[in-house]
């Protein structure tokens, strides 16, 4: 079995897939891996470092499309694709973060062309898969990193002193979503000085809230039915969130720093922070928007950019997780690891088990045909029949059952956060 790694080409992408530690590990398992040469380079990892770790060390990423039975990567991209898709073959089998709900078009093409595709995200989060959840594993740093960011630009610091010159106040931190990556800025920003205080539309996160030494906000709000059966927010109607942003307001006037997390897989990001909120906040404040790629908390948010908006300065970072590149890649290698460990046996061949629930539910393209229900509704297509998984391996060997209707994952109206 031969597992390939090329060089990432989306833009701003530093990561690499597998780190040396995790190739060294895996070799256990009689794999041969190619890895194109500055792979690793961007997160900290050069060429000896694979080559020290018993990986071969190929010139070119085309090389590795054409040879390699399994293809690891951060972001498989419809772009990304697009530039690679003629180097890939039947058989293959494709390992990545895929933005499978937001761009389900691409998968129509794999499957044509027999090749067998996970996507990452689609990892459901329930015990035994926590090793392998890369949106939680990114949302940390994630997290993390907006408040460095938000830190450096802010003009106050964020503990209290008591100085000869003086005494200053602590700032004040507020997060907007108290999932992974709210809950690390929180802890983030307390563990700087700062004032912190969250919120959520889920009555739990309070005691999350609490557990990072913030205090959650309470809006008069009726709550019951902002919370799934799977203990996600969900996406609420106008009127709610026109009550929600006049309540909001007056919260967001007395901060110093805001970051916002909350979006929803494969739509528009709710918005959080209306123009006018902004005009009521403080000069100086700064809103980090985690959320900007698909259109950000915050309506004046623009991806990609520094704003300053009514002497507010409204950060729409792209791809911030990429910005730590070598423990991200660190994270994201031990995710992937953790689930080729799921499908490969002692003699180095992977097995897809459909009556797994971790397979089942991210697997997007098998055996010629899109299998993951929620793409499938999203491309119009009619759900498959009960027996349409069968066992055709090409490379691998594969366990096929007819799919399971339910599921471990939010409805598409649950609101995530932005690995």
């Amino acid at each position: 079995m031969k597992i390939g790694i090329a060089r990432e080409c989306s833009l701003n992408e530093a990561r690499v897939a597998l780190i040396p530690e995790n190739i060294v590990r895996l070799s256990e398992k009689g794999v041969t891996f190619y890895v194109e040469t500055g792979a690793g380079l961007a997160a900290g990892y050069n060429d000896q470092d694979y080559l020290n770790a018993g990986a071969e060390i190929k010139s070119s990423a085309e090389e590795i499309h054409q040879q390699a039975d399994i293809l690891l990567q951060v972001n498989f991209s419809a772009e990304v694709l697009a530039q690679i898709f003629d180097q890939l073959r039947a058989g293959q089998l494709l390992i990545g973060m895929m933005d499978p709900l937001g761009e389900p078009e691409k998968f129509a093409a794999l499957s044509e062309q027999g090749i067998t595709s996970v996507a990452m995200e689609l990892i459901p989060r329930i015990s035994r898969a926590q090793s392998m959840d890369v949106l939680s594993s990114m949302a940390t740093l994630s997290g993390y990193k907006a408040m460095v960011v938000a830190a450096s630009l802010s003009k106050r610091i964020f503990p209290m002193m008591m100085t000869a010159a003086g005494n200053l106040s602590p700032a004040r931190v507020f997060i907007m979503g108290a999932g992974v990556a709210g809950l690390q800025a929180a802890a983030t920003a307390k563990r700087m000085g700062a004032v912190v205080e969250a919120y959520d539309v889920r009555p739990a996160a309070r005691e999350q809230i609490i557990s990072v030494g913030a205090k959650p906000i309470e809006l008069d709000l009726d709550a019951e039915s902002t919370e799934d059966q799977g203990g996600y927010a969900k996406a609420q109607g106008d009127d709610f969130l026109n009550r929600q942003r006049e309540l909001m307001t007056e919260v967001l006037a007395q901060q110093d720093i805001v970051i916002t997390t909350a979006a929803i897989p494969g739509a528009k990001s709710p918005v959080l922070i209306t123009a006018e909120m902004v005009r009521h906040m403080k000069p100086g404040a700064i809103i980090v928007d985690l959320a900007s790629e698909r259109g950000g908390n915050c309506e004046l948010t623009q991806h990609g950019e520094v704003v300053v908006e009514h002497e507010v300065t409204i950060i729409g970072p792209d791809n911030i997780v990429s910005t730590v590149a070598q423990h991200a890649s660190q994270m994201f290698g031990n995710n992937i690891e953790s689930f080729l460990n799921h499908i490969l046996n002692d003699q180095g061949e992977y097995i897809l088990d459909f009556d797994d629930e971790i397979i089942r539910e991210a697997v997007v393209s098998y055996g010629g045909d899109i299998q993951h229900p929620r793409v499938r509704e999203r491309l119009g297509l009619s759900p498959l029949p009960a027996s349409s998984l069968t066992s055709a391996p090409a490379v691998g060997s594969t366990m096929a059952s007819s799919p399971s209707e339910e599921s471990s994952l939010a409805t598409e109206s649950v609101i995530e956060e932005v690995a």
